[in-house]
């Protein structure tokens, strides 16, 4: 997991490097002080005591030199601060982008195995947690091991039993630590699940603010927004709690050694403990206090550290399931770079969306389309008709048999070849925050405004963008709010055309336009793309029933083939959805 992770410090290895370098740097200039500081006490004490003569050269250079330190520490916190900030900002940038980057490589199948609260949770508040905990970690868990060893080893040389006193505290309070560790992680995993189920319902309902307003549902989405914000309460407070007995454990600790240490200290001055320390004096007893101060420190560092660790552990495994995720539609070898045309083949397909699936959503495909052939595509729900569609841009890979698109099978294509080539304008319609044009030069970025207009006069999309503010530079807003729902399709089907496709493919694309708008498009689509063939899903049948071909599927299955007339007198399923929709035509006359 670690090594995942530090392979996005990249470009910032040297202030990684650096910074706890430097504040090594700054712990052992604080080590240095309270030592010197006992020379000038101790000169001070033979003064008052002894009347000893004051050497004032040696306490000039002592004091000068604990300016110095002081300084050197200073400068080293500063400087190792602004190393800190920067590798961490760094690694959390090169992070979030590495993950970013390896999200845009999945397949859907890929993308199925997470919710989108789920991502957008990894991307911010994981990383942030990990941000933090690195530079927790380049810093102070750097220095405060190095500070606190230091004091011990410097005790030691004082009063080798007071340093014994320090060890027994240390490990003491390491068995707090790794206790607390073991209780914490899993409330921590559970609480960033719950993050994730708190951004899914406030991605919901922002995404579907109007249906709540309509159904005047305010009511029960806030209940629903305040049993997620508390269920992620809950498990908050059960971790925090844990965690609040560190430190005020680690205070009681260090407060009774140092307890101890003015007792015992005082003992051994007056001579009452027999064996321990005789000679020690009370100049080493304030340098034992002031280090004691500094392992207290140390040690309430570590503590401090090691809470924000056990904080990003979960943040850290969720990061790398989604950095070591692997896309299940592997690259070829030697990748083919040109489509030929626009025929297509299935040979003996199945398909099922995941291997441990026990059902197959398609079987026994065979079929052939000749290039600029435009098929119609019926069936009912769930009848296979978008899964059958997915395989020919290898948006899934087939579980058994091959696709082939202009002769080859879309397994030995380089993606992005296969890809420009098979246009696809989704059931759900997505446009972009930004201008008709920007969203239209989605298919070809170098399009000029001719090729705009073009494409949209295919799409009957021309009629109302000259009629807006602004024509093609008119701002769509978020996710095109400013546009009706059969606006949308045009423009989504205008952006598909820019692409000059070997195949395009509508997954009931036009059910938002009425039916003299969807003939329009098909017979502009017969006219000006006659080589490229067109992939047609529809609900009515008027849409496909001047096809060149006709699919019928049903429950994953091909049932029949032909013409519309054809299908009439020989297809049971496909008669009956044109009865129905012939009667219900009638009806509404």
């Amino acid at each position: 997991m670690i090594k995942t992770l530090l392979k996005s410090v990249r470009e910032y290895k040297v202030p990684s490097i650096l910074c706890p370098i430097v504040m090594v740097g700054e712990a052992v200039m604080e080590i240095l002080i309270p030592f010197m500081m006992t020379f000038i006490v101790g000169q001070l004490q033979d003064l008052a005591e002894f009347g000893t003569p004051i050497n004032i050269t040696d306490l000039v250079i002592c004091a000068v030199l604990m300016v110095v330190c002081a300084v050197f520490a200073l400068l080293c916190g500063v400087w190792g601060g602004k190393l800190g900030a920067k590798a961490s900002c760094g690694f959390a940038h090169n992070l979030r982008e590495d993950m970013y980057n390896n999200l845009q490589t999945f397949s859907f199948a890929n993308i199925d195995n997470y919710s989108t609260s789920s991502l957008i949770t990894r991307i911010t508040t994981d990383v942030t947690n990990v941000q933090t905990a690195y530079q927790v970690s380049i810093r102070m868990l750097v220095r405060a091991p190095v500070l606190f060893i230091s004091a011990i080893i410097m005790t030691s040389f004082i009063e080798p039993m007071m340093a014994l006193i320090f060890g027994c505290a240390a490990v003491l309070l390491a068995l707090v630590v790794c206790f607390c560790m073991f209780k914490v992680i899993p409330y921590f995993r559970t609480m960033f699940k719950k993050y994730d189920s708190l951004n899914s319902v406030v991605q919901e309902d922002l995404t579907a603010i109007r249906v709540v307003k309509s159904y005047v549902r305010e009511d029960r989405e806030t209940e629903k927004m305040a049993r997620a914000a508390e269920d992620l309460y809950k498990y908050s407070v059960k971790a925090e709690r844990i965690l609040t007995v560190m430190m005020p454990f680690v205070t009681l600790t260090m407060f009774i050694v140092n307890v101890l240490i003015l007792t015992l200290g005082s003992n051994m001055y007056v001579g009452n403990v027999v064996g321990w320390g005789e000679g020690i004096e009370p100049k080493q007893i304030q340098t034992l206090i002031q280090y004691s101060a500094q392992i207290l420190s140390g040690v309430m560092m570590v503590a401090m550290c090691l809470n924000f660790i056990f904080l990003s552990k979960g943040s850290m495994d969720r990061i790398c399931e989604v950095l070591n995720e692997k896309t299940t539609l592997p690259k070829p070898n030697a990748p083919v770079f040109e489509v030929k045309d626009g025929s297509i083949e299935f040979e003996n397909v199945d398909f099922a969306y995941s291997q441990k699936a026990n059902e197959k959503v398609l079987s026994e495909i065979n079929l052939k389309i000749e290039a600029g052939e435009m098929v119609g595509i019926i069936g009912a729900t769930g009848s296979g008709k978008t899964s059958l569609v997915s395989l020919v841009p290898r948006l899934y890979d087939v579980t058994q048999g091959a696709v082939k698109v202009g002769g080859v099978d879309v397994r030995n294509y380089d993606m992005n070849t296969l890809r420009n080539k098979v246009a696809m304008v989704l059931q759900k319609n997505v446009l972009f925050s930004g201008t008709i044009a920007e969203n239209l030069r989605w298919g070809d970025e170098n399009a000029t405004e001719e090729d705009l207009r073009f494409v949209a006069k295919q799409a009957c999309a021309d009629e109302f963008i000259d009629g807006l503010l602004g024509g093609y530079d008119y701002d769509l807003g978020q996710g095109g709010v400013n546009v009706s729902g059969g606006q949308k399709q045009r423009l989504c089907i205008a952006r598909a055309l820019l692409k000059k496709p070997n195949v395009i493919i509508f997954d009931d694309s036009t059910s938002a336009v009425d039916t003299k708008t969807d003939a329009h498009i098909r017979d502009a689509l017969r006219k000006y793309a006659p080589d490229t063939t067109k992939l047609i899903i529809a609900q009515r049948i008027a849409s496909v029933q001047d096809a060149d071909k006709i699919i019928v599927m049903d429950e994953g299955k091909i049932v029949g083939i032909g013409k519309h007339g054809e299908l009439l007198k020989t297809n049971k399923i496909y008669r009956e959805v044109y009865e129905s929709q012939m009667k219900g035509g009638e009806e509404n006359e």
